[in-house]
């Protein structure tokens, strides 16, 4: 049921670099027409540094490893979000699935790809347990051996309280020339990183150790370049209004986006665009050290 790009498998075969690319982004993250483009940006940043970009998706009742522009543009508003529970059932079903961190992790393990870069991962929502939401990206992460490069945890959740439950699970949150994890719009104010790292070079000693030693997945938070600051007040409004309206679920983060990018004026949008392009070249560079 996983068909694998030529390219990506004679990558993996020859023992090259590639990078793991979720689909959610190009079809949830963004105003509909622009997200296609976010995800073409992030393959051009991963081959910019050497590797080759392996983006996820479900399409015609297969699990695609590896996508074309054309393949990629079919992930509209309207494809079903796809975690690790849901990618039996789009295929089966022949829907056009936009996988999450966790399900582009599930995929991932199975095809043996290390490397996975986004915008940010899923965590434990504000207010739990009401409601009573947790990511499944947290579980996949600490069952698959594999490094997620994003700007922290998504600026809705509970950071605080998403950390702490990553360090219940064993997963090492790497700080990329930060002490704290970056709080996805904000380069700082975040928890304490489990251990600040350098270079690419040196997440790859550090992730290999931990592989030797048993461990499964890493998250490695990359600051963003230019932190947009000031945008706390709208997400909480943003999620005050998500609740008003009745939303939950999987729907809440592309609703909170939305209401952001609206209120910002478009700032968080084009400051998500950029995080995600530096998250890429970043994991493209981890990548070729691995």
């Amino acid at each position: 049921m996983i068909r694998i790009a030529d390219e990506v498998r004679e990558t993996l075969a020859a023992g090259g670099a590639v990078v793991a690319l979720e689909t959610t982004l190009a079809a949830h993250g963004f105003p509909p027409g622009e997200g296609v483009e976010v995800g073409l940006e992030s393959e051009r940043q991963v081959r910019a540094a050497g590797a080759v970009p392996a983006t996820v998706g479900v399409l015609d009742g297969e699990v695609r490893v590896g996508l074309t522009e054309e393949e990629l543009g079919r992930f509209g508003s309207d494809a079903r979000k796809v975690g690790p529970r849901d990618l039996a059932a789009a295929a089966v079903q022949g829907a056009v699935g936009a996988t999450t961190v966790g399900g582009t992790l599930a995929v991932a393990r199975k095809a043996g790809i290390r490397l996975l870069s986004t915008g940010g991962i899923g965590g434990v929502h504000r207010g739990f347990p009401q409601p009573p939401d947790v990511s499944a990206d947290l579980a996949q992460l600490a069952r698959t051996a594999a490094i997620v490069v994003a700007a922290g945890v998504k600026s809705l959740l509970d950071v605080p309280a998403t950390a702490e439950l990553l360090e219940s699970l064993g997963v090492p949150v790497l700080g990329f020339r930060t002490d704290t994890l970056p709080l996805f719009y904000a380069a700082a104010g975040g928890p304490p990183v489990s251990a600040r790292v350098e270079s690419a070079e040196e997440v790859a000693r550090v992730a290999e150790a931990h592989w030797r030693l048993g461990g499964a997945g890493l998250l490695l938070g990359r600051p963003p370049d230019e932190p947009l600051e000031g945008i706390e007040p709208l997400i909480e409004a943003a999620l005050l209004f998500a609740r008003q309206e009745g939303v939950s679920g999987q729907a809440v983060t592309p609703f909170v986006l939305s209401y952001l990018h609206g209120e910002s004026a478009g700032r968080t949008q084009e400051a998500n665009k950029a995080l995600v392009a530096q998250n890429a070249r970043l994991a493209g560079e981890v990548a070729v050290a691995l």
